[in-house]
């Protein structure tokens, strides 16, 4: 059935990748249509998280700012898509690093760095990254249920010679490339919802108490990598600008959960500024304190 599933899949996918800009995103907006008014994909839950975050807004500006997300989502799920067979040179167009010195100087410091973002504008480019830094790089994610598209999805963000690692792997990998000398670059994405356990970090989220991931600070501290924030910001439809914010240059010095809440500041200010570019149909609130709103 995943078989099924993928070969049924893969070629929309293929074509997809190559067609031109200028008709993926007329596709993009037909996309939207059948997405937002047809099909409703988890608008009740789009719609909850803003109203749970924005409790100050009107219905009319929830709205708008929803529509505005489903119209990027449709861009975003195509832009992967197109990631099958986008050249490095459209890709560097298309995906700029605002300020590629603070990579260098970060790697004059001889440590390796973890680079932590959110499910914000695009995370998919960030595969770029590797061009702008000597270090060996790797991209954190969660694996797939279906083993087919999780090696699709290790292929085309390993076009450019990011590795992608699942969570288990993350430790092992990390550490026997430390203990062989060789500095890396490991991005993770944290702002999901972990699992809601006795002893889970919370900390507020755009104004709600939830538990938070802490896997990238810890790795961070124990191992003495820099820490840094990548804060993508999208510029006008189908191009990112990305700017290496330095959180730590020496992580050990700081106290617990200090750098997930200094990431957590960073992305709850690009939220506030431009909300319809978050990852909405996230269940990121699901698991929070009783009786709290905002």
């Amino acid at each position: 059935m995943q078989f099924l599933a993928y070969i049924l899949v893969y070629p929309i996918l293929w074509v997809i990748s190559k067609l031109s800009f200028r008709l993926l995103y007329l596709i993009s907006d037909g996309v939207y249509l059948l997405v937002y008014y047809i099909i409703g994909y988890r608008k009740h839950i789009v719609t909850d998280n803003l109203k749970l975050v924005f409790p100050e807004k009107p219905e009319k500006e929830i709205i708008i700012i929803r529509k505005k997300f489903y119209k990027h989502l449709c861009d975003m799920f195509l832009e992967m898509a197109k990631t099958m067979s986008i050249s490095e040179a459209q890709l560097r167009k298309r995906f700029v690093i605002k300020n590629p010195e603070e990579f260098k100087r970060l790697e004059g410091l001889n440590k390796s760095i973890i680079v932590i973002f959110g499910h914000y504008a695009s995370w998919e480019w960030t595969i770029v990254l590797k061009n702008h830094i000597s270090f060996k790089t790797f991209g954190v994610y969660k694996k797939l249920a279906n083993k087919y598209f999780d090696n699709l999805i290790r292929t085309i963000r390993s076009r450019f010679d990011t590795t992608l690692i699942s969570t288990k792997e993350t430790i092992a990998t990390i550490n026997k490339f430390e203990e062989a000398g060789v500095r890396t670059l490991t991005g993770f994405l944290s702002d999901q919802s972990p699992r809601h356990t006795k002893d889970a970090y919370w900390q507020k989220f755009m104004g709600i108490d939830v538990p938070c991931f802490t896997g990238a600070e810890r790795l961070a501290k124990k191992l003495d990598f820099s820490t840094a924030y990548l804060k993508v910001t999208k510029k006008k439809r189908g191009h990112y600008e990305a700017e290496i914010i330095t959180l730590a240059e020496d992580s050990r010095t700081f106290k617990d959960y200090d750098l997930t809440k200094l990431f957590l500041q960073q992305l709850e200010k690009q939220i506030y500024e431009v909300p319809e570019y978050y990852f909405w149909t996230h269940k990121r609130w699901k698991h929070r304190k009783n009786n709290q709103q905002g």
